[in-house]
């Protein structure tokens, strides 16, 4: 899908504790440094739809496993992909597109690194059922 970028990232194994990659500023996705969050979200739990206006997420999922779907209303297209530290990639999405996510494991974290700061007004939200999707 056009706007949405999957990268493999780097992931050092050490028996004291691994090293995740995230980004850097030269890689492809980023647009910019705003804010980076963590957010949480339970087994079975499903956040979204949310389509931003303005601003470029970058996307890991260092703990657990969480399935993310992407749509394109314009195309009427979904990309989806499950990131977890055994399919450890960045997920860069560009501006414009819809997302939800869904926690796949007991404990699970993402990680945002956005390219702007959050503006409640940049964004908007709509219910699931809104967007037809299989979960």
């Amino acid at each position: 899908m056009d706007g949405v970028i999957l990268t493999p990232l780097k992931k050092v194994t050490n028996k004291k504790g691994d090293v995740l990659h995230v980004i850097k500023k030269n890689d492809n996705g980023f647009e910019g440094f705003g804010e980076a969050y963590f957010s949480s979200i339970n087994q079975g739990g499903i956040k979204g739809w949310k389509k931003h206006s303005q601003m470029t997420l970058n996307i890991v999922v260092p703990v657990g496993a969480i399935k993310f779907v992407v749509y394109n209303d314009y195309d009427e297209e979904f990309f989806s992909v499950v990131l977890s530290q055994k399919n450890y990639q960045r997920l860069t999405i560009k501006s414009g597109y819809w997302v939800a996510f869904k926690g796949i494991d007991q404990n699970n974290i993402l990680l945002n690194v956005a390219n702007i700061e959050h503006d409640p007004d940049e964004a908007v939200n709509i219910e699931l059922h809104k967007i037809k999707h299989e979960w």
